[in-house]
């Protein structure tokens, strides 16, 4: 919202001498977000002023059409001459009233005006743009051309109010009164003390049975409609500057003088209005639902289909308007033309919800729907008709009609009941009843009782809906500067879960490893499955869809990782970065089989554990998983080395890297599932009170699906279920004991069928071993047919063994060798080599 300061002042006796910095930094304290104030005319220096265009000779012989004009600026140049000027512009004629800048002037980006010799002539000034002078747009993209009424010679800088200060507030969605300058006004009063002239205050008539017929079917959506009448009005008559300029300073464009008023009042009291033209609507005004496929062309010159949800704007033909968002096509007051004569004006209020959905859903965010959905002041609409019925027989000499059709539904005002120190015990300051109450009626409420305080929210703060918001009130108008810096104090014995400090050290873990953290969005689109490869009933193609999604593009909930982690791969790798390890640790969703509604659990009070039981069973399952992608460089090569390539085994790596900071066995077998290779996949599981449970999948993706998804050859990648790991612990890893012993170190190199996993024979040595067994790695794996055999390969271990309370010796070590060796050769056929 843009609040140019000239028209705050005429409802708040601001100081003269405060400036535009000095009211954002009062509105900020009170907790409005003032994000710039921009200063209009900054550099500006006359003379500026009204000429009158005397002569216009076209100059020929050049590439662009160009005008050798004189003008008279009055006694403005010092001599009372007729000013030469040249100038390109063609959209004025002999006898127009223009603005001209004269040699001396600095117009706005200290463009310096002196007497220069151009196209064969010297130019003694310019005749000046709204553009040239920073008025924004006004939509003619060409000189200026004023009223005759305007006396030549007369001080342009203050006739189109050039220097002027305009606050660019960014107003919140719980705060839709600050759209207007009359919400603003009065949090500047509120801020200053200052006494509020309430521009909505206007003697309205009563309605009566003469005012146009307006037929309203849906009350809930549309709970007040005003329509008056004006009749008689000039199709000649013209917005006059003051009224242009003030909509230029707050954004807008200016059209004809009927919509330039009626966008006047919406910004000057907050209400949206509509003005037909009354001989272009036949019948009664209606207000219902629209029928499922009807067609509406609106003011932007869109023919839609609308939604049986969309609440529209009816005469006898059908829909004339998409109710607080756009009027239609049909009824447009046609400037261009002359020859609208009489005008229904609509001051309505509508259901925010029922506005904000159907703007979203046609995609069309208007000036009225950004006000609507935030919540508009319903008491406001009749003293909103009336002011542009005065502004219309003001201005376009119209004449205002006696009937005056107001249909409203009856409602009752909203009261909350909250205990006079409630703010107290928010905020931990002791304001006391006096202020609270104060404050809660310098918001524009009524307070009534002692200690017990029955609070009547104005009409224009729908956004007050219980105690916890009045406490808001006080607390932001008293300033939240003035809070006291206290630190919480949690009661003993609360700390983290073991579910999130499991999250935290898989995290620091895979850091440490070498992986960079990258969230994402928990959406997805359903495509991506089959890009994936899933079957059809793989149990991820079950979603939850959302209702109201951000992109149509991804309107489920994840249920899994690995979109959006292979989305940021493909993204830096496209921005060069391509030797990429990432991981992403978040929940996943998947829809419950029985759907339940949620319950709405209370305020005051904390809820039951069955109430957040009954919560719980109403939202998708959220299991929370850990995923990382890798592709290029795994170590960098340089001086030290030649470096390699990352591959499968360091996604499986990193699964093994889970299973550690959760302290759990992994087992990793050979696998296939979705978009992983066949060949290079490997099945990942635990144990869990003695079932294996599958928990996830990692190794190299399938070259078809890296094709699809755009993504480096041999990206690999790796995804598990942290919950079951979890559950699957002993508890949180233990540190190692440390020994004095020596340890002693045996190598074998067993002999086994290719088709023979190593961790069927890492499980088989770790097992013979026994308990002297500390450690175990595989360091070698060699396949030769001529040594080995056809379908042989020779997996070498190294075995470290070590004795808590004594050092072994070499018997004793070579035993606890040899049955590991000889239960390896029972169950997986090893024999050891050579």
């Amino acid at each position: 919202m843009r609040v140019p300061l000239s028209w705050l002042r005429e409802y708040v006796d601001l100081p003269a001498t405060e400036t535009g910095r000095d009211v954002q930094a009062k509105l900020i304290s009170v907790g409005l977000e003032v994000e710039t104030v921009e200063q209009l005319g900054d550099g500006l220096k006359g003379p500026l002023v009204v000429g009158k265009v005397l002569t216009i000779e076209e100059l020929e012989g050049f590439k662009k059409p160009i005008r050798f004009c004189t003008v008279d600026v009055g006694r403005a140049n010092g001599t009372g001459e007729p000013q030469e000027i040249v100038c390109g512009a063609r959209n004025f004629a002999v006898g127009d009233k223009v603005v001209v800048v004269l040699p001396g002037a600095v117009l706005p980006g200290d463009f310096a005006i002196a007497a220069r010799k151009t196209y064969g002539k010297t130019s003694h000034g310019m005749i000046c743009s709204g553009d040239e002078l920073g008025m924004g747009d006004d939509g003619s993209h060409g000189i200026i051309v004023l009223p005759p009424e305007h006396e030549v010679g007369t001080d342009a800088i203050e006739l189109l109010q050039l220097v002027d200060e305009v606050l660019d507030i960014a107003v919140t969605p719980d705060r839709g009164y600050a759209l207007s300058i009359r919400g603003v006004a009065r949090e500047t009063a509120t801020a200053y003390g200052l006494p509020l002239r309430d521009p909505a205050l206007l003697d309205v008539p009563q309605p009566n049975a003469f005012g146009y017929p307006v037929q309203v079917s849906d009350p809930m959506g549309c709970d007040r409609f005003t329509a008056r009448t004006v009749t008689g009005l000039d199709p000649d008559a013209r917005s006059p500057l003051w009224l242009t300029r003030r909509l230029q300073k707050a954004g807008m464009r200016p059209i004809s003088l009927a919509v330039d008023i009626t966008n006047y009042v919406m910004l000057e009291l907050g209400q949206p209005l509509h003005a037909y033209d009354r001989s272009r609507v036949q019948g009664p005004i209606g207000v219902r639902r629209a029928e499922q496929g009807e067609k509406l062309t609106t003011l932007d010159g869109v023919t839609r289909t609308l939604d049986a949800q969309d609440l529209v704007i009816t005469d006898d033909r059908g829909p004339i308007g998409l109710a607080g968002v756009m009027g239609g096509a049909n009824t447009e007051i046609d400037d261009t033309e002359g020859t609208t004569t009489e005008v229904v004006v609509e001051a309505a209020h509508f259901d925010a919800l029922s506005i904000s959905r159907t703007a979203r859903r046609h995609k069309l965010a208007s000036e009225a729907s950004k006000r609507f959905e935030r919540g508009v002041d319903p008491q406001a609409a009749s003293a909103a008709a009336q002011r542009t019925v005065d502004l219309l027989v003001l201005l376009a000499g119209g004449t205002a009609d006696a009937g005056v059709t107001e249909v409203i539904a009856p409602s009752a005002p909203h009261t909350i009941t909250i205990p006079a120190d409630h703010p107290d015990k928010v905020a931990g300051v002791a304001y006391g009843r006096e202020t609270v109450v104060r404050r809660l009626q310098e918001v524009g409420c009524d307070v009534y009782g002692q200690d017990e305080l029955i609070v009547t929210v104005p009409s224009w703060r729908p956004d007050l809906t219980d105690p916890n918001d009045l406490a808001e009130e006080v607390i932001r108008l008293e300033g939240y500067e003035n809070l006291p810096s206290t630190l919480p104090k949690p009661p003993a014995g609360r700390g983290l879960t073991d579910r999130q400090r499991l999250h935290r050290r898989i995290g620091r873990a895979l850091a440490g490893a070498g992986y960079v953290e990258a969230p994402n969005y928990p959406f997805i689109g359903e495509h991506v499955f089959d890009q994936f490869g899933l079957t059809a009933d793989d149990p991820n193609r079950k979603v939850v869809k959302l209702v109201n999604p951000l992109s149509d593009e991804e309107p489920a909930l994840r249920t899994t990782l690995l979109p959006g982690l292979l989305g940021a791969l493909r993204r830096n790798d496209g921005r060069g970065s391509h030797d990429l390890a990432l991981f992403e640790t978040g929940l996943v969703f998947h829809p419950r089989e029985e759907l339940k509604i949620a319950v709405r659990l209370p305020v005051d009070r904390r809820p039951t554990d069955e109430e957040i039981a009954s919560l719980t069973e109403a939202l998708p399952v959220q299991p929370r998983h850990a995923a990382v992608v890798l592709a290029g460089a795994r170590e960098q090569a340089g001086w030290w080395g030649k470096g390699r390539p990352s591959d499968w085994a360091d996604a499986v790596e990193s699964a093994r890297v889970l299973a550690r900071e959760a302290g759990t066995e992994l087992v990793v077998r050979g696998g296939q599932y979705g978009p992983w290779h066949p060949g290079r996949c490997a099945e990942l599981a635990v144990v869990v009170e003695g079932v294996e449970q599958v928990i996830g999948y990692a190794g190299e993706l399938h070259p078809g699906v890296l094709k699809t998804l755009g993504l480096p050859a041999r990206t690999s990648a790796m995804e598990l279920d942290l919950d079951v790991l979890e559950s699957a612990s002993s508890g949180v890893p233990k540190g190692p004991k440390i020994s004095t012993f020596p340890v002693a170190t045996q190598d074998v190199a067993l002999v086994v069928d290719v088709a023979v996993p190593h961790a069927g024979v890492e499980a088989a040595l770790r097992e013979g071993a026994g308990e002297l067994l500390e450690s175990i790695r595989l360091f070698d794996v060699y396949e030769n047919a001529a040594q080995l055999g056809e379908g042989k390969k020779s997996l070498a271990y190294a075995l470290r063994f070590r004795a808590a309370d004594r050092t072994l010796t070499v018997d004793e070590a070579s035993a606890a060798r040899d049955a590991a060796v000889a239960l390896a050769g029972s169950r997986v056929g090893a024999v050891l080599r050579g």
